[in-house]
């Protein structure tokens, strides 16, 4: 009972308070404060000195604010600021550039990472190799030992010239990048000769030499019938070598019966380098033996196909200039498709004579002492670089081409192509390739020399010139192919040519069509120059030869006679480089057409 009622008291005083806080809502003053209106005081007086405390906080805080910005005013240069917030818009809008550039620059270190690599592995196995080579072979040359010098030289090198194309690439979005990167040539490979691609020394005072000291009227009838220009300098070069163990003064064909040497050659050049008169033209000799124009022997050097590899409509015209002969005369068993190794001495024995004038026939595929014929400077004693080179003329327009178009450092290619399939495919392995892995070949050579660009020699269709430029690329970038342009009144490079009227020339043609039809059929192999020169006037093409000869790195077709007098060319100037080399030399074509 005591329980129900204190509930029951319980409740109502909750009512009672509940009546109560509502009349204290509506009233002003209580006339009595209860103890639950203390406790409503209370919490007032916390709320308020809570309200206080924030107030004043507040109030602090706008003090201290304009004293903060007064001292940062007084303090510090707001121009600066500003002109600091502009660069960083500025650096802003560039941000998608150096994105790009950092990362191909991760792409080049991760190329760098991987050539590091292959350079570690490469001289551990050159190490272990070198190792097994001494232990096995006393022998082991220094001739090995350099070239992996040269290999290792040229991966550090590579990675050298990486590097700073990483700097290049870091640098190309700030605005100081070009003035750092050209400052910096410390580390420049082409600095003091260091370049894989430099020239080569072939020491021409140590070559072996034979003195041409010819009898004034002794005479070497020169004749010269396989394949065209190139092959015709050749068998020129062998006669000249063979006029000088014998003692006996050259004599230049007829442009009647061949080329017109004088226009593309620097015959009295030869003569000046010997100190002496060793070579005459055709219409000097006539002049001199005018009373008696006789070949008083014709003694062949080649048997076969054909005696002096002479068919009867060349013998025809030779005797159409006036000059008889004898009968044709083999001095030996020898076939131009086997020609047999021969010594100095063999020609001395066999063709020592004392008749006036001699004639031997066609020389070029000669196989006489080819060690000491190819070697640098020639095999013969002189005072110059070489002895068989352009004349002045041709000499000059290239030096004009190359200052117009190309620069000191450029790449030369003589990409042989029309004809060039059939007679690449008769051989084993085939030396023609498929444009876009000759491209490949080219831009490895690109790497290493590091070129601008590159000139093409070639008798090529636009269809693949097209291609091959589109496949040329260093450092992803397309290197330019340049061509000698048509003629254009308003470039001056060639005028020499034009106004001595040596431009576009083509003489000499009309004189081999036959022979030319009479050498492919006999022999194919002669075939690998009998359209290029055709296409080219002989003066362009050896206008060609002169730019190619120049050049700082040069690549040649295999089995072009074309490209083998540019190496000549080469080798006697001093412009060979370590870098030159045949195209995809020590590669197989990727594919090769069946047979017909």
């Amino acid at each position: 009972m005591m329980r129900d009622r204190e509930s029951s008291d319980e409740e109502d005083d909750r009512e009672n308070l509940i009546h109560q806080n509502e009349r204290v809502n509506h009233l002003s003053k209580s006339p009595r404060p209860s103890t639950f209106q203390i406790e409503d005081v209370k919490d007032r007086f916390a709320l308020c000195r809570r309200f206080n405390f924030t107030s004043g906080k507040t109030y602090l805080l706008a003090i201290i604010l304009p004293l903060l910005v007064l001292i940062l005013y007084f303090a510090t240069d707001i121009k600066a600021l500003f002109q600091t917030t502009v660069t960083t818009i500025k650096y802003d809008g560039s941000v998608n550039s150096m994105r790009e550039s950092e990362l191909r620059a991760l792409y080049l270190l991760k190329q760098q990472q991987l050539g590091l690599f292959k350079l570690w592995n490469h001289t551990l196995v050159n190490d272990t190799s070198t190792t097994h080579s001494l232990e096995s072979a006393p022998g082991f040359t220094l001739v090995s030992r350099s070239s992996i010098v040269e290999d290792l030289k040229d991966d550090l090198l590579r990675q050298i010239s990486l590097n700073k194309q990483i700097q290049q690439v870091l640098l190309s979005s700030h605005q100081l990048g070009n003035s750092l990167i050209t400052s910096d040539n410390s580390t420049d490979p082409s600095l003091g000769g260091l370049g894989r691609c430099r020239k080569v020394d072939h020491n021409l005072s140590e070559r072996r030499t034979v003195e041409w000291k010819p009898r004034s009227n002794k005479y070497l009838f020169a004749i010269c019938v396989s394949g065209q220009m190139s092959n015709h300098l050749i068998c020129l070069e062998k006669h000249m070598f063979f006029a000088a163990l014998l003692n006996r003064v050259l004599v230049i064909p007829s442009s009647k019966v061949d080329y017109e040497f004088r226009r593309v050659l620097d015959v009295d050049h030869i003569n000046k380098c010997l100190g002496r008169e060793v070579i005459v033209t055709y219409d000097e000799f006539a002049e001199r033996r005018k009373s008696h124009l006789h070949i008083d022997k014709f003694l062949c050097y080649f048997s076969q196909p054909q005696p002096c590899f002479l068919d009867e409509e060349r013998v025809k015209k030779l005797k159409s200039l006036g000059i008889s002969m004898n009968k044709l005369e083999a001095a030996w068993d020898e076939d131009v498709k086997n020609p047999k190794k021969r010594t100095a001495q063999d020609i001395v024995a066999k063709f020592s004579m004392d008749d006036d004038v001699l004639a031997i026939g066609d020389v070029f595929f000669a196989d006489v002492e080819k060690d000491w014929v190819m070697q640098p400077g020639g095999p013969i004693s002189h005072k110059c670089k070489t002895l068989i080179e352009p004349s002045r003329l041709i000499m000059l327009t290239a030096q004009r081409f190359v200052q117009t178009f190309l620069g000191d450092n450029f790449i030369a290619l003589h990409f042989r192509r029309h004809g060039f399939l059939k007679f690449c495919n008769a051989k084993k392995p085939s030396c023609f390739y498929p444009v876009p892995q000759a491209a490949d070949c080219i831009n490895r050579v690109l790497e290493r020399a590091n070129s601008p660009v590159m000139y093409l020699s070639t008798d090529a269709a636009e269809s693949e010139t097209g291609l091959l430029q589109s496949l040329v690329v260093f450092n992803g970038k397309t290197v330019p192919l340049v061509q000698r342009p048509a003629r254009n009144s308003a470039e001056k490079w060639d005028a020499l040519l034009y106004r001595h009227g040596l431009e576009g020339d083509p003489q000499g043609l009309a004189n081999l069509n036959l022979s030319n039809e009479h050498i492919s059929n006999s022999l194919s192999l002669t075939s690998s120059n009998l359209n290029f020169n055709s296409i080219y006037g002989k003066v362009e093409a050896m206008l060609d030869k002169t730019i190619c000869a120049m050049s700082s790195v040069f690549i040649g077709s295999s089995g072009s006679t074309f490209t083998d007098d540019i190496l000549r060319l080469r080798k006697d100037w001093g412009s060979a480089s370590l870098c030159d080399e045949y195209l995809c030399q020590g590669e197989l074509p990727n594919f090769v057409a069946d047979d017909e």
